[in-house]
């Protein structure tokens, strides 16, 4: 099959289109054979190119944790999926289990949604990794309640554009940032109820006016470094902050622990990295619920540019050089 394999830690160039040996047909009892139609990209993506995968001793990798395909090929013991099925899924393409720049992979049916119906491939390639992160870091480490206040980074990125629509389905009213009107244009028609051009406005004193003085319920940080603890002031006392980056050594406390705020730290990776079944079981559950709203008109995933397999390397380039709204994703075979 043909696969873009990361040769080594590096540039884009690093990443070149091979032919190497299709996986087997399924010898695990619940795993599945998917020939993949497309791939979505992610900052992770990226960041393990530049750096290294997490499994630096298994190398070549193919990279790419989104997939979207069509079952080939059934384990025995498979309960939820036959031959000819729709699928989405977020797994491998860390640097251990393979990725998904390629024409097919295997991945256990515990792990895997169908994909909804009403949208293309691609679409549901680009999904699954922004809506599950999203997902946990509003409704579980945020605790997110109808009606409250919510203030969303980047709201026309790749886990913005869909946090502020978990965020509507959820009841609550959305404040999130944004650098053109352009990209103000798009999170309005996602639902967002007050827009911020954080690059003319304080953004800490714009959601504290949004809110009469008192500052957001919860603040969903996508951006890391500065904007981390820069946030911390626009959240009311006793309120959350949710961030799905590491929190930087020069971050500042000193406003979150005077507002007694309590501190979320997003990772959906760890239970692939920590092979937690329970967990990965989970991120399937997300996607299928996910599926539904999809399906139902309710949430949608926007994809602004596609690519060939074949031009991985562009791909990525155009995600290095910032300011993408929605998601980028690879095209591998027909639909």
């Amino acid at each position: 099959m043909k696969a873009v394999l990361m040769t080594a830690a590096g540039s884009p160039d690093v990443l070149q289109i091979q032919q190497v040996t299709n996986p087997a047909v399924p010898v695990g009892d619940t795993e599945l054979l998917i020939r993949l139609v497309a791939a979505g990209i992610n900052p992770i993506d990226t960041k393990l190119r530049q750096r290294g995968t997490f499994y630096p001793e298994q190398m070549p990798a193919i990279l790419g944790c989104d997939g979207a395909g069509v079952v080939e090929a059934v384990g025995a013991g498979v309960q939820r999926f036959r031959p000819g099925d729709a699928v989405y899924f977020c797994y491998g393409g860390l640097g251990g289990h393979q990725g998904n720049y390629a024409e097919y992979t295997i991945v256990d049916e515990l792990f895997v949604a169908h994909k909804p119906a009403s949208v293309s491939f691609a679409e549901a390639a680009a999904a699954p990794l922004v809506l599950i992160t999203a997902w946990e870091a509003l409704y579980e480490r945020g605790r997110l309640e109808p009606k409250e206040n919510v203030l969303i980074h980047a709201g026309a990125g790749g886990v913005g554009h869909v946090a502020i629509q978990l965020a509507k389905l959820k009841g609550a009213n959305v404040a999130t940032t944004v650098s053109s009107q352009e990209k103000a244009n798009f999170v309005k028609q996602l639902g967002a109820d007050e827009v911020i051009f954080y690059q003319q406005t304080d953004f800490v004193q714009a959601a504290l006016d949004w809110t009469g003085g008192e500052g957001v319920d919860l603040a969903f940080d996508t951006i890391g470094g500065e904007t981390f603890h820069k946030t911390f002031p626009a959240v009311r006392v006793y309120g959350d902050i949710v961030t799905i980056l590491e929190p930087d050594a020069n971050t500042v406390w000193k406003a979150a622990r005077m507002r007694n705020l309590r501190i979320g730290l997003e990772l959906m990776l760890t239970p692939m990295l920590q092979g937690m079944v329970e967990g990965l079981q989970h991120h399937a559950e997300i996607l299928q619920q996910c599926a539904t709203w999809i399906d139902e008109g309710k949430l949608k995933i926007h994809v602004s540019h596609k690519f060939p397999l074949a031009e991985a390397a562009k791909a990525h380039q155009l995600l290095e050089s910032g300011s993408i709204t929605g998601k980028i994703v690879l095209l591998i075979g027909d639909e």
